[in-house]
């Protein structure tokens, strides 16, 4: 901070003794430390909220390409299994109906995963109501009822 020695403390000290006289010079003294705290307080607080901030931004920007390369993920799926169900197969009918329907379920499952994920990402990215400062805590992971949602969730706990 400010490059200031004994011998610079003590001319200030006798300066100050001299103006302000030795009844008023304590109350001065203890004034100006009270200042000086606060200000040393109010500059380390906003050096703490921004690294804040900073590290806040560092884990959306994460969060944000996460997101994209799931859904690039899911998308190709998708694609996988639409391109499975359009194939054109020597199978009975019976049998190209059931692949259907499966591939149907299938998809609709992809799309209603790709849509959690899409929420989950809503409700992490909105800032909680206290301060920016406050430690953030994790929310429950809602139950998921089908074993190919549980499935995705283990997967993207685990990455």
């Amino acid at each position: 901070m400010l490059d200031i020695g004994f011998l610079e403390l003590m001319l200030i000290g006798v300066v100050g003794l001299l103006v302000l006289g030795p009844e008023r010079l304590p109350r001065a003294a203890r004034t100006t430390g009270m200042w000086i705290g606060k200000i040393k307080r109010t500059v380390s607080g906003m050096q703490r909220e921004i690294s804040a901030q900073l590290e806040a931004e560092e884990l959306r920007q994460k969060l944000n390409e996460q997101q994209k390369k799931l859904d690039d993920s899911l998308k190709k799926a998708k694609l996988d299994v639409e391109s499975i169900a359009d194939s054109p197969s020597d199978a009975a009918p019976a049998q190209q109906s059931d692949t259907e329907q499966r591939v149907a379920q299938a998809s609709s499952r992809l799309d209603d995963a790709l849509q959690t994920v899409r929420e989950e990402t809503v409700r992490e990215e909105t800032p909680p109501s206290s301060s920016a400062s406050a430690a953030p805590t994790r929310e429950a992971e809602p139950e998921t009822p089908n074993p190919e949602s549980a499935a995705l969730n283990k997967d993207r706990n685990h990455q």
